[in-house]
């Protein structure tokens, strides 16, 4: 997957692509692996009603913080979601599927599957191991397996209760005003990534600044992006 020709793909923005495909208006949404909460709000300004759950402390700390309507959040894992079942009408991972524990990543789907109503989407979407922004976390942090069993976890959810709707893919830009924001986002991520960072020291600031490209607006970092949208069958 990660050697697809990127050259004619699309360049898109996030918010414009889950808006194209998704109707979340008065819907039931999850938003799981929320982080902190960007989506969350998003899908909330579109008139959802979304329930964001991530299994971080300091992420729903940080969302809690920006909540803007009747958005909330709970703590929990994907492979073992704090919903009832036939709950939601849509289900989003938002590069989030791939940080399930590989080993769950099956019963996460199959979570997923439970808490959706019939004909409920399961919206998912990851970036591909490729790019400059994926060559420059790889040095601590190297997703190539992850983020393929996470693509083979969704074809194998084809087999189990799930048709698919389609798949596509996308270019879009991600920004930092400077490679402290990327640090400070990072380790809010993983807290545990900052004995890499103070490890590293300044050379890991001259490779993000290697990698990145410096605009007006901070550090462009293009990324290629696959969605699946599956269906409940």
């Amino acid at each position: 997957m990660t050697n697809i020709d990127t050259s004619n793909i699309p360049s898109r923005k996030h918010q414009e692509v889950l808006a194209e495909l998704l109707d979340v208006q008065n819907k039931n949404v999850l938003d799981v692996g929320c982080g902190n909460g960007h989506l969350t709000r998003l899908m909330t300004e579109l008139g959802a009603n979304v329930i964001g759950i991530d299994p971080a402390t300091r992420q729903l700390q940080r969302a809690r913080l920006k909540t803007i309507g009747s958005e909330f959040y709970l703590q929990g894992a994907a492979e073992k979601l704090p919903i009832g079942d036939n709950t939601a009408q849509i289900i989003v991972f938002f590069n989030s599927l791939h940080h399930v524990p590989v080993n769950y990543l099956g019963t996460a789907l199959n979570e997923a599957h439970r808490a959706l109503k019939d004909n409920g989407i399961l919206y998912i979407s990851e970036p591909l191991a490729k790019g400059p922004l994926f060559e420059l976390s790889r040095t601590f942090n190297d997703e190539t397996i992850v983020r393929e069993e996470a693509y083979e976890a969704i074809k194998g959810a084809l087999k189990n209760g799930f048709v698919e709707e389609k798949e596509l893919f996308y270019k879009t830009d991600v920004y930092y005003a400077d490679f402290r924001a990327y640090r400070e986002n990072s380790i809010s991520i993983n807290p545990e990534r900052d004995i890499y960072f103070q490890g590293a020291g300044d050379n890991f600031r001259i490779l993000f600044e290697r990698h990145g490209e410096k605009e007006e607006n901070g550090w462009r970092f293009p990324q290629v992006i696959r969605v699946n949208q599956l269906k409940v069958s």
